[in-house]
């Protein structure tokens, strides 16, 4: 039966659509956030409800996550930095938020007994120069230390780490998600995410800026599709003390990613290539070449695989965008 659900990252873009999800199927949402990289505005349409309670507040305050880890039956820990530009500019704030925060809701979880979902990222894979499927038990490879992007890698290992310790030394209930590229109407182009950034560009006229040479691959999932995979892997108790890799495989070069988005808006902008060392700090970006998800664990789990393609993505994005410029 449902019951009382904390999303921390609540108004977040992953978040805010969680909470929809949740709250369609009878819980009760408490939502953490900070809003440092979410808005009010994700879940402004949910303010009113009774049954949605948005706390401005951080992870990183222990009394806050005590508070609402104790009064809630299961929790979604999505609240951390987000964003290659903002973890390029801000590696510490990124390395306490991660690790501290992430270490607050385990510990709160732990006393109280209570399920939680942690979010990972597909970035704890590192540099995979091949064009592999990566499968959750697959080899990492990083770079430097003086290279800022390891640091939200690293960070973001040191989450699992932590969560899986813990489940074996304290009986956390707790399940790991690696999160390839979700994208969909909500998601802020502020900090460097493409598929908004590249639609923005697109809309008022201005040139789509791809980063390196554009034959680095993603594989983009939509964020319907993510929460649907998160919802499934908390009801199902056999996900315990496991992890599962959440995205799409349809692999798209960005070069003609930004071809395809060109198409879609229909717009003249033209496509400029701009190297790494101009876009971030010189040695502070390296590019992960390739990453492809392996999701059989979660299919074989609870049969979980995407139902929209990347024209659904775009299509989406580009509505929202349009309706924003309106507003």
């Amino acid at each position: 039966m449902p019951g009382k659900a904390l999303v921390t990252g609540g108004a977040g873009f992953i978040g805010s659509h969680l909470s929809e999800l949740l709250l369609e199927q009878d819980w009760e949402v408490f939502a953490l956030d900070d809003v440092s990289t979410g808005s009010q505005e994700n879940v402004a349409h949910l303010l009113e409800r009774e049954d949605f309670h948005l706390v401005v507040e951080s992870v990183l305050s222990p009394s806050v996550v005590s508070e609402l880890v104790h009064k809630c039956d299961i929790v979604y820990h999505l609240a951390a930095v987000v964003g290659v530009q903002l973890i390029v500019e801000q590696p510490g704030h990124t390395l306490l938020t991660n690790i501290q925060g992430t270490e607050n809701v385990l510990e709160y979880c732990t006393k109280f007994g209570k399920r939680v979902l942690v979010a990972s990222s597909s970035e704890v894979y590192g540099d995979h120069p091949e064009e592999q499927l990566l499968s959750e038990d697959a080899r990492r490879i990083y770079g430097p230390t003086t290279a800022r992007r390891w640091a939200y890698a690293d960070s973001k290992a040191i989450d699992e780490f932590l969560a899986l310790a813990w489940h074996e030394e304290r009986d956390l209930d707790c399940v790991i998600v690696r999160l390839f590229n979700t994208v969909g109407p909500r998601q802020s182009a502020q900090y460097g995410m493409v598929i908004p950034r590249f639609v923005q560009a697109a809309l008022a006229g201005r040139p789509l800026e791809v980063h390196g040479d554009g034959t680095q691959t993603r594989c983009f999932c939509h964020v319907a599709d993510t929460v649907r995979g998160l919802r499934g892997l908390m009801d199902e108790p056999a996900t315990s003390g496991e992890l599962y890799n959440v995205g799409s495989q349809e692999r798209i070069a960005i070069r003609d990613l930004a071809e395809r988005v060109l198409a879609v808006t229909g717009s003249s902008s033209e496509i400029v290539f701009v190297p790494y060392e101009e876009v971030f700090p010189h040695g502070s970006m390296e590019e992960m070449f390739h990453r492809e998800p392996s999701i059989e664990k979660i299919d074989q789990a609870i049969g979980w695989a995407p139902t929209r393609a990347l024209d659904d993505i775009l299509a989406d994005v580009l509505a929202y965008e349009r309706a924003a410029l309106v507003r």
